[in-house]
């Protein structure tokens, strides 16, 4: 089940006094900053309306050391042609489980512009350039993806705010990864990893999420050895360097993976 993933160097270390130059199209002010609509965009022919309207959302744009140094629209941030170019930004995923332990997995949209009819984790999305999502230390940016997660919970999967309350959710490291969805997209993210385990109650939002199940790790071993399903490159490579671990001690021992300071660089 090995990761279609690419390497994340040689390429010029983009700054706050350079990220403008290089792509002129990123804001420099992480709130508030303005960009051009992917709704009016010939690149954008084709896809689905309402994903394409989910292209407008601000990305956090950071350097290498995760420091935020400007926004760029979700479109921006997912162009091969400027991840290429080395333009990185931040997200999230989200590993949830329930009382048995059973890992709930999303398969994505078919209509997905990035990483369509994929499986994946429960939820994996983007902290945007908004109040309450950014952060430039660590204990700020965790609190800012907590929030971000709580609202694409219920976004994709319809699961409410007070099932999976902020606090609840235990970060345990950040990794930084590059990988194609296809010619034309892809991703470039430090990427925080959140734990939580509560029952949810699920109303799936079908423009997001094609396919829900809860697995044990069985169950997701097996799924891997299917060659008709298809995996998202940053689950595959979190599996099969660090998730079963952690999965072991889910109810006891998980502290001490938590709260990791130095970027995992995959």
């Amino acid at each position: 089940m090995s990761a279609t993933l690419v390497s994340v160097q040689q390429q010029p270390a983009i700054t706050a006094e350079n990220v403008l130059q290089l792509f002129p199209e990123v804001s420099t002010a992480v709130i508030g900053g303005n960009h051009h609509s992917a709704t009016r965009d010939n690149d954008m022919a084709g896809y689905d309306e309402e994903q394409i309207k989910l292209m407008d959302e601000v990305c956090i744009v950071l350097d290498d050391d995760d420091k935020p140094i400007g926004s760029a629209s979700k479109k921006v941030c997912h162009l091969m042609e400027n991840i290429d170019r080395g333009l990185l930004h931040r997200a999230f995923s989200v590993f949830l489980f329930d009382s048995k332990d059973r890992l709930l997995l999303q398969q994505r949209a078919t209509e997905k512009i990035t990483f369509p009819d994929m499986w994946t984790n429960t939820c994996c999305s983007h902290p945007l350039g908004i109040p309450g999502e950014t952060g430039s230390d660590l204990t700020e940016s965790i609190q800012g993806v907590r929030r971000a997660a709580v609202r694409k919970l219920y976004q994709e999967l319809g699961i409410k705010a007070e099932q999976v309350p902020i606090d609840d959710f235990k970060f345990l490291t950040r990794i930084h990864y590059k990988s194609p969805s296809d010619g034309k997209w892809g991703e470039h993210e430090i990427d925080y990893i959140l734990f939580i385990k509560a029952d949810v109650d699920l109303d799936v939002n079908p423009n997001e999420v094609r396919d829900t199940c809860f697995v044990s790790q069985d169950d997701l071993r097996t799924m891997f050895q299917d060659k008709s399903l298809k995996f998202t490159p940053w689950f595959k490579l979190i599996c099969e360097s660090m998730l079963y671990e952690w999965w072991d001690h889910l109810n006891s021992g998980l502290d001490k993976y938590m709260g990791e300071k130095e970027i995992r660089r995959m």
